[in-house]
């Protein structure tokens, strides 16, 4: 199964502007793919989930205030008005699941909520995002998966949620925190995607 993978990705709070944030998902398509698996860490707003969950990507809420698609649209690339409904392919996030349990790996499910960031919200940020439907939050992935289906590509995604969001546990955020449970959680997610890739062929 050829695979083309990214190391990284760019971010709206390094002063990218939203086409180049998302240029490597539109390289991606141009290179022949047909379906890309957005990953991220995140904030938990959910209080079920817990540091080290990681959770399939069900929808999501572009809270950036940016599109990756304002301006001049080239509909020899994709529609001006790109249909959302389903924009999450519920068959791969099933795939997903099929996947993790094969694994014995333990997925959650839910709605990611993109920001810009660079700061942690604030606790009365994450009480919004909570009633807004959020289960989870971080600063990227939207811009990303909006383009995605722009030019057609079929989406899915894992978020490794990292820490408890502002407020829940009244403890300070802090980077490091962040890293730590990626590193424990980056080789269980790993498993899922190996398995996840391996049999995608068999779903087309």
């Amino acid at each position: 199964m050829p695979v083309v993978c990214l190391q990284g990705r760019l971010h709206l709070y390094e002063g990218h502007d939203p086409l180049l944030v998302v240029q490597p998902v539109l390289l991606m398509g141009r290179l022949g793919a047909g379906v890309i698996v957005l990953t991220n860490a995140a904030g938990g707003i959910n209080e079920r989930f817990a540091p080290g969950t990681l959770m399939v990507i069900a929808d999501h809420l572009n809270l950036t205030g940016h599109s990756p698609l304002i301006g001049p649209n080239d509909d020899q690339i994709g529609a001006r008005f790109p249909d959302m409904v389903g924009a999450w392919d519920p068959a791969l996030g099933a795939a997903l699941h099929q996947a993790a349990e094969h694994e014995s790996v333990r997925l959650d499910e839910g709605v990611y909520a993109g920001l810009t960031g660079p700061a942690y919200e604030t606790p009365a940020e994450v009480r919004m995002l909570r009633t807004l439907g959020a289960d989870a939050v971080g600063m990227s992935t939207v811009l990303e998966a909006i383009a995605a289906r722009w030019v057609g590509l079929r989406v899915c995604g894992v978020s490794l949620v990292t820490n408890a969001g502002a407020g829940i546990t009244g403890e300070p955020l802090t980077h490091e925190e962040v890293l730590a449970a990626a590193s424990e959680a980056g080789p269980r997610l790993a498993l899922v995607l190996r398995r996840f890739v391996s049999q995608l062929d068999t779903r087309h």
